[in-house]
């Protein structure tokens, strides 16, 4: 399965990196080296740090917590939005709000008046208000609409956070953070994996490979929703953020316990997938990966 997934990443283009005049030295042990002026991924990489991650959504979600996906990049909205429906959980699309978890409660109130706005537009209310007055709320209607319809079900703190660019959606990555959120982000060779738990190292500008990475997030999640785990009673009485901070370190050393290692043969060729790392999948000439690295990065 792992080389069948590994065959269909690499068409999607997901080894491609950045120009090697764009990376961060941070991801070198992701790098499986360089054509022309452009760093190529290390496949291997990708599909450790996708199993982790997996296994992580499984835990979160299996203990009756919710997930968020972050990807407000042109390349990434349609994706994370399937990915989120498929698996019933909240997505951020258009533009991720200085606070939407660090300031909870303001942002439920802003959920609040889209409902009574939904209510008056439903009743006709709006319309009744006079021409400037309907035209006002209408934009105010549409404006949070816009912003905040994917999470309008989230009424409490996610167990896990999944962006797409480390780099973009580094407000987000860092509101997790501070509150103890595990997080886990798809990021190319320009960005730093010390700011997320779970790093899977991908081209984060190819709308195929994201659809791809995302659905097998989601298929996790989904299969995390079928299992039944008792709640931990020994952090009850703590506060959130000490609950948040528990659970995630519970979740990630229970994700790292699953990681292949490279000395047990069995995970290893699960994880590998030797026949197609970079150079052995006929990578394309240093000419045609630049213009495609242009045209994805444009």
């Amino acid at each position: 399965m792992n080389k069948e997934l590994a065959r269909e990443l690499i068409g999607a283009g997901v080894h491609f990196g950045h120009a090697v005049s764009r990376w961060n030295p941070k991801m070198q042990p992701y790098i499986f080296g360089k054509r022309g002026m452009i760093h190529i991924i290390n496949v291997k990489e990708t599909l450790k740090g996708l199993i982790i991650a997996k296994k992580l959504l499984e835990n979160v979600v299996s203990n009756g917590r919710d997930v968020v996906f972050v990807g407000t990049k042109r390349q990434a909205k349609k994706a994370i939005q399937n990915a989120s429906e498929k698996c019933g959980m909240h997505y951020v699309s258009e533009r991720w709000l200085g606070g939407t978890l660090t300031n909870f409660r303001t942002i439920r109130s802003r959920l609040q008046r889209l409902e009574e706005l939904e209510g008056m537009d439903a009743t006709g209310s709006i319309e009744a208000q006079g021409k400037k007055q309907g035209s006002r709320l209408k934009r105010e209607l549409s404006k949070i609409k816009t912003n905040l319809d994917g999470i309008r079900k989230m009424n409490r703190m996610p167990g896990a956070l999944v962006a797409v660019d480390a780099k973009k959606e580094y407000i987000a990555l860092r509101e997790a953070r501070k509150l103890g959120i595990p997080t886990i982000a798809l990021m190319d060779t320009d960005s730093d994996p010390d700011t997320v738990d779970v790093a899977i190292p991908s081209n984060d500008d190819s709308i195929k490979a994201i659809e791809i990475l995302m659905d097998q997030l989601a298929t996790a999640i989904a299969e995390g929703k079928t299992m039944v785990r008792q709640e931990d009673v020994t952090t009850m009485g703590a506060t959130r953020t000490q609950r948040a901070r528990t659970s995630r370190r519970r979740v990630l050393a229970s994700a790292q316990d699953e990681e292949p290692q490279d000395d047990k043969p069995a995970a290893a060729a699960e994880v590998a997938a030797p026949e197609v790392s970079a150079p052995e999948v006929s990578v394309p000439e240093a000419s045609e990966v630049t213009e495609t690295s242009e045209a994805s990065a444009q």
